[in-house]
């Protein structure tokens, strides 16, 4: 099993918001959703595409398909997606009506730690924006409304989502937490002997 060095940063978003994460080069593009959703952390309600080399990758919504459906994300591996497209780094859109844009840079990729459970966080850097505060514009309105009490969104944006909200401090411990247990559930899955029908 050979393990990816991922890069993943929250495009235009001030202060800088990315995370370093190691994944099985097999995952599965939907669980790397999870992964980057746990890692933001998002609370993954919404939908969300991988693009690379002109191609797509999500699931698809019955109510909103033009014909131009998205490549099966439960059906593409990581390894195969940069295998078949070359690319050294992909995109993930999340919440279309929001337009959260992420790069996502392969920084390398190498041998596991013996007795590490993957996925792994390496590193955090900024706190990630609220869910539904309206992109990367709603964000930078928000942050505003935060840090002057005398803003005319600020006690709506108080009422919304508390009063306590640092963009520069990060929950490692948590992320840390939720992507443990992640990975032990993808190792149970994994370890599953399928039964013999009788």
């Amino acid at each position: 099993m050979s393990i990816a060095r991922l890069k993943i940063t929250l495009d235009h978003v001030k202060p800088v918001v990315t995370r370093r994460v190691e994944v099985p080069l097999g995952i599965k593009l939907s669980d790397l959703h999870l992964v980057i959703q746990v890692a933001m952390p998002w609370w993954s309600y919404h939908f969300y595409e991988f693009r690379a080399a002109g191609r797509r990758w999500g699931i698809s919504d019955p109510d909103w398909s033009f014909g131009d459906d998205p490549l099966d994300a439960r059906k593409a591996t990581l390894r195969e997606t940069l295998e078949e497209t070359g690319a050294k780094s992909l995109d993930y859109l999340y919440d279309f009506g929001d337009g959260w844009a992420h790069k996502v840079k392969i920084e390398r990729i190498g041998e596991p730690e013996p007795g590490v459970t993957y996925p792994r966080l390496l590193d955090a850097k900024g706190r990630c924006p609220p869910e539904d505060v309206g992109g990367p514009w709603g964000y930078q309105e928000y942050l505003a409304a935060m840090a002057d009490s005398q803003h005319e969104r600020h006690a709506e944006m108080v009422r919304w989502r508390g009063p306590d909200f640092d963009p520069k401090v990060v929950d490692v411990a948590g992320i840390e937490k939720e992507l443990a247990k992640l990975g032990r559930r993808w190792s149970r899955r994994s370890s599953r002997v399928p039964r013999k029908a009788t």
